[in-house]
């Protein structure tokens, strides 16, 4: 399969504008990258379309620059379920541009779930005969986790296809990893073509180019063709394009949560099923410092140290966590969280007795 041929230049058509999907599995560090390009002047005047998995959407208040050049996309993965909402945003996007209600934008940044597969994604940006002419997709920017790089690629096939689309591979974490070397290599022979580098490249390095097939394996190719046969089907797309193992659970609290209540919640649940935490993330209210918020992350057994924001990011002051789960029952951990709480239910494990003996949490 190969790329359509540019449109011919029109005169009357305004210069094409550049995009960039930034892609990369769970817990990889996109929104930390993220921030870092938005402080550089070269990303001036960008707009930023942002997909999360799950109900509540966090990563959109954990990134600085937003403003008015924020775009949230609804629940679900932009490979599957909300898929003509990335049509429909990036046309509507030309719409008030063209119409001068808002500020004319010059680059567009795509932040994907971690679950994403890139393939309908890109062919949505490839083939879609008015996005071609208006947008050019520029670079496809993949972020891999050098500490769990290897084993996400052993365990997860959208991680392999991020990494085999991409133009660059941007590896983090590698102060964090033993080696980078086996990694690196593997990252390789998946993607000849794909330049490896660090987090701090300038991202007018990272961005720059045109998207093409070329030095990419049979495989990207042969994706990007089932895509779209897949789309003419008459029977339509597959939006459970994931493992029904994979799932969200969004936890909250109206209430300020006490800092051992929410230290212990988070130990035993990475203690007890570490390697079925895919991705923790939170923005919480703790009981002693409620008016300056928590971020906290995680990924299966590390959880990183929480980092307190000077202030609340939205009007919204309730706390709330996202966790996606392999192969956890969700309900089991909004019964942990309520145990912490203290908010009885009768179907809640017994805290104190789960903190002695972790790892036989029931539903683990």
């Amino acid at each position: 399969m190969s790329l359509p041929a540019p449109p011919p230049p029109d005169p009357r058509r305004p210069e094409p504008i550049p995009l960039t999907v930034l892609t990369g599995f769970l817990g990889a560090g996109k929104t930390t990258l993220l921030n870092r390009w938005l402080r550089d002047p070269a990303l001036a005047d960008t707009v930023v379309i942002v997909n999360e998995f799950g109900e509540i959407g966090l990563d959109h208040l954990l990134i600085e620059t937003i403003d008015e050049d924020m775009v949230l996309l609804g629940a679900g993965c932009l490979c599957c379920t909300v898929r003509g909402d990335l049509i429909a945003t990036l046309e509507d996007l030309l719409r008030q541009r063209d119409n001068g209600r808002i500020t004319p934008f010059r680059r567009v940044v795509i932040e994907t779930t971690g679950l994403a597969d890139p393939a309908p994604i890109l062919h949505a940006l490839i083939y879609h005969p008015y996005l071609v002419l208006r947008y050019r997709l520029q670079a496809v920017v993949t972020v891999v986790d050098a500490v769990h790089g290897a084993a996400t690629l052993d365990a997860h096939p959208e991680a392999l296809r991020q990494a085999a689309v991409a133009d660059r591979l941007i590896l983090t974490k590698a102060d964090l990893a033993p080696g980078t070397g086996p990694l690196q290599e593997r990252l390789a022979a998946l993607n000849p073509a794909a330049a490896i580098l660090p987090p701090d490249t300038p991202p007018d390095r990272v961005m720059g180019g045109l998207f093409g097939l070329a030095g990419k394996g049979e495989d990207v190719k042969s994706w990007l063709g089932a895509e779209a046969l897949a789309e003419d089907a008459p029977a339509g797309r597959d939006v459970n394009r994931h493992d029904g193992a994979i799932r969200a659970v969004c936890l909250t609290s109206e209430a300020p949560v006490p800092r051992p209540a929410f230290e212990m919640f988070l130990d035993l649940l990475r203690s007890g099923h570490g390697p079925k935490i895919l991705r923790l993330k939170g923005l919480v209210a703790l009981a002693d410092d409620p008016e300056r918020p928590v971020v906290v992350h995680g990924v299966q057994h590390m959880v990183h140290a929480p980092m307190t924001l000077p202030a609340w990011p939205d009007p919204d002051h309730t706390s709330r966590v996202v966790v996606i789960l392999a192969g956890l029952d969700p309900a089991f951990v909004h019964r942990l969280w309520d145990a912490f709480l203290g908010r009885p239910r009768l179907d809640a494990p017994d805290a104190a007795a789960l903190t002695h003996n972790p790892l036989a949490i029931p539903g683990g």
